[in-house]
């Protein structure tokens, strides 16, 4: 087991001008190796072997550090987004009765943390050894005010790579004032290493979804979504289903997600301690389709809804939530 270190380059931030971006590797020796950088606290690489041995990249990977911070050409890929994922309606919430407006990065809404959010950050890193994991710790202070939203937050990014080919991703967050606080990873995951997702299959286990009108959640609960066309309660084949949408999830830590690649035998499976999770397939990436994306978390517009689970965050308190990425390949 090691863990590597490597300059990338260096960048401009809200945080100050010319400030390093370092890439960490977490390489278990033994079928998984993990690369993230410091900028957007964003997983680069994450290496795992096929039924044939052979080992490839089975995220979404931009050519160099100009490509993330070029908005046009990065939909937020690999990155931790926050301070708060999803949608906000008008970028608008209210807390104890106090109006906030936060950044418009999407139209008239406020979507992934506004135009620079977590995502646009140098993150500090320090990485070790945990008895038998190697683990990256990246954090982030976000000022009281910073793209609207209210109260100071300290946040922290943890990756962890286990030696059973295992990769966890722990978010925790503090603050100052009342807020909201919700992240997530943004990863395209294509387990082939090449091509698009269209020969994945792909299982969820949900049996309702938040439906849209256009880009904001409609009025009323989830629906049931069993016998629909977005019923991946059993693994099937995505083929060209254009996804984007917002999973409920049942018993999540038990199993939140599938995904196999018939052709390499890989397969990922999802535990996650988040309520809900958005499944993307990249229809609107550079290269369409040439990953999807899973994003297990809080759900959309939920400060400005009652009646979803609430993404509030208060001083005092210390809100986390981990996912579980396990490799495997199928025989």
């Amino acid at each position: 087991m090691k863990i590597q270190r490597q300059l990338v380059g260096r960048t401009n931030t809200p945080q100050g001008a010319d400030l390093p971006v370092d890439a960490y590797t977490l390489d278990n020796g033994d079928d998984l190796a993990v690369t993230v950088w410091t900028y957007g606290a964003t997983l680069v690489e994450v290496r795992t072997p096929g039924r044939d041995n052979r080992t490839d990249n089975v995220v979404v990977r931009l050519p160099g550090l100009g490509d993330y911070e070029d908005r046009g050409r990065n939909a937020y890929v690999g990155a931790t987004v926050g301070r708060y994922c999803r949608c906000v309606r008008d970028g608008r919430m209210v807390l104890d009765g106090v109006p906030h407006q936060l950044a418009r990065n999407e139209g008239p809404h406020h979507v992934h943390g506004g135009s620079e959010g977590f995502d646009r950050r140098v993150w500090a890193a320090e990485a070790g050894r945990d008895g038998d994991d190697l683990v990256l710790r990246l954090c982030l202070d976000s000022p009281d005010g910073d793209q609207g939203y209210p109260g100071a937050v300290r946040a922290e990014t943890v990756y962890r790579v286990d030696r059973e080919t295992g990769l966890t991703i722990e978010f925790s967050g503090t603050t100052t004032a009342p807020t909201v606080f919700g992240l997530t990873n943004h990863a395209f995951w294509n387990l082939a290493g090449h091509g698009t997702i269209d020969g994945h299959e792909l299982a969820v286990n949900a049996s309702s979804s938040v439906l849209f009108d256009g880009e904001l959640p409609l009025a009323g609960p989830p629906a049931d979504i069993r016998g629909t066309r977005l019923d991946y309660q059993d693994a099937r084949r995505i083929g060209d289903e254009a996804l984007d949408n917002f999973f409920v999830l049942d018993d999540p830590w038990l199993w939140a997600a599938q995904l196999h690649d018939p052709g390499s035998g890989r397969l990922l499976e999802v535990r996650t301690e988040g309520p809900g999770m958005g499944v993307y397939s990249g229809d609107k990436m550079l290269t369409p389709r040439a990953g999807l994306a899973l994003e297990p978390g809080c759900f959309p517009d939920a400060p400005n809804r009652p009646d979803y689970p609430s993404a509030r965050l208060d001083p005092g308190q210390t809100r986390t939530e981990s996912t579980i990425y396990r490799f495997s390949v199928a025989p």
